[in-house]
Order: structure tokens, then sequence, then C-alpha cells
């Protein structure tokens, strides 16, 4: 084909940019096409939006001593006999604006688990090609120790070490590193999958000619790792990154709920459960039912995003 044939394609002689090539993929087509993913991504959007920007955008700084008023504790929802308009979703014991608390609850349940889910990827992605391509002992040793993994479940190997770090690291401590604990224990209890899906795709990936070719022209492995096969298996990668952040949130609520999460100076979503469970019984339902609320819309949310994807990534429904 002429290059007069090739610019008369395109309006004015000019190539589509990056961006506009973008929008016209099959990924993008397909994501139009499914009212579930956009109402899903949109959803997920609105909560980060929330979560980032928190601190503006809460009526209320709900861990300033100062702004809180014991007058105001326990208003039920505005929508309800006694409620409040500054108080839309009602208050807590301490007279603190649930709406702000579940701002704020959101943006560090958010974190840990974006945090930890992006460990777990980078841990795991790189020992799945390192056992895929390596092989021998060196594969045998990592999928051994994934196979022991995978026979505890994950909350319990998160209870495990959340435990062990709070035993054997000073009491002084405790508080200041909590969050890291937390995002340590969520990602090493969620690694396996990562390597287990990223091994089988590099074992395909190694044998095939541009593998061969870069080998031949002296390229090294971590190279040909890195630069040529993890771009071929980033698509799977992807799929369960989706779907493990909303197992990520969940546990981090359990843990918080048990009381071994993120300190109480900064609650999550779990934390806020547990605390809104103490008073359930005694009618004010709303301090533990709207986290609970948040939290199974954001989760599904992301789960149903991550179906999207992995039909869409799924070469066998296309």
């Amino acid at each position: 084909m002429s290059a007069s044939t090739t610019t008369a394609s395109v309006p004015d002689g000019k190539a589509p940019s990056a961006w506009g090539r973008a929008l016209d993929s099959d990924f993008v087509y397909a994501f139009r096409r499914s009212p579930t993913a956009v109402v899903s991504a949109i959803v997920l959007a609105l909560f980060a939006l929330i979560a980032v920007f928190a601190p503006w955008l809460a009526p209320q700084n709900p861990f300033d001593p100062a702004a809180l008023d014991l007058a105001n504790a326990r208003i039920p929802p505005a929508w309800i006999e006694g409620g409040q308009a500054a108080f839309p979703l009602g208050t807590d014991g301490q007279g603190r604006d649930l709406l702000s608390v579940l701002m704020h609850g959101l943006r560090i349940s958010l974190l840990v688990s974006f945090c930890a889910t992006l460990f777990a990827l980078v841990v795991g992605v790189t020992l799945g090609l390192v056992s895929g391509y390596a092989g021998g002992r060196i594969d045998n040793l990592i999928m051994r120790v994934a196979d022991m993994q995978l026979s505890f479940p994950t909350i319990l190997v998160a209870l495990l070490i959340d435990g062990l770090s709070r035993s054997l690291l000073p009491r002084s401590v405790h508080e200041q590193l909590a969050l890291p604990v937390v995002i340590f224990a969520i990602g090493i209890s969620t690694w396996v999958q990562y390597a287990r899906t990223v091994r089988g795709a590099t074992l395909v990936e190694k044998s095939k000619d541009y593998v061969h070719a870069a080998r031949l022209i002296g390229m090294g492995p971590l190279r040909i790792l890195f630069r040529h096969v993890l771009p071929n298996v980033l698509g799977p990668v992807l799929v369960i990154a989706t779907l493990s952040l909303g197992l990520a949130i969940l546990t981090e609520a359990t843990l918080s709920f048990l009381g071994l999460g993120v300190p109480p100076t900064s609650p999550s979503l779990g934390t806020l459960i547990r605390i809104g469970n103490e008073v359930l019984f005694s009618g004010e339902w709303w301090v533990t039912v709207m986290p609970g609320v948040c939290l199974v819309i954001l989760v599904l949310a992301i789960n149903l995003l991550g179906d999207w994807l992995r039909d869409v990534f799924n070469p066998k429904l296309k």
C-alpha cells in the first residue's frame, strides 16, 4: 500500500494519536457495550474520589476532638424521626457525623487493600516468572511453598502474621506499624494465585520463537522476562488483581472486625462495623448498617468489574 493511500484513510493525512487508538480499541468497545462494567467502573471511581478527597469533602473532621459534641450523640439518620439534616446518616455514640466517618474509613480500607494487592502482585508475578522460566529445583521450591500456603485459608495466614507481629514487636510501636503489618499480612497471604497463573503462562511463552531469538542475540534472562515475557502474561494478572482487591478489602474488614487490623484511631470500614456491632441491639442500627452497606456496594462493584474483565480476556468466549 502506498503512502498516499495510507494518509488518505486518515483525516488531514495525520496518523491517529495514542489516545485515539485506545478509544477505538476492542477493549474500550467491549466496555461501552457492557452496562454492568460501566456502572461498576463509575461506582469505583466515585468511591475512589471520595476516599482521596475525604479530608476536604467530609462535613466534619471525626478525628478532631474539638469538632465533636456529645450533645449530638446517637442521632438517627435524617429520614427517620429525630434525625437532623446536618447529619444525613446519623451520628455515633461520640457525636461523630457518620457520613464523615465513612468517608475517612473508606480512605483507610482502600489504601490498605490497594497496597496489599500491589504487594501481592509484585511478589507473585516475580516468583511466577522466575519459577516458569528457570524450572528445575527453583521451580519445585517455589511451587511447593505455594502449595503449602494454599493448604491454609487466606484469613488464617493473615491472622497468624498479624498475631506474630503483635507478639514480637514492642507494644509502643504497635499503633505506628499497624497499617504496614496489615498490608504485609494480606499481601503475603494472596501472592500464590499470581505466581501459579504467571508460571503457567511463562511455561508457554518461553518456548515461543521471540524468546529463542532474544536468547540468540545474547539477551539476559532478566531482560527477557521483564521486557518480553511479562507484557504477554499481564492479561490474566489484571483480572486476578481486580478480584483480589475485593478479597483484600474483605480480609482487612475481617481483621479489623476482630480487633486485629488497623488501630481505632484510624478506623476502616471493618472497625466501624465492629464499633457499631457493640451498640446494635440498643437500637442504634445505623452505626453498623451504614458501613456494612458501603462495604457491600464497594466489593460488589469490584467483583462485577473483575468478572467482566475475566470474560474480556478469555479467548474461549470470543
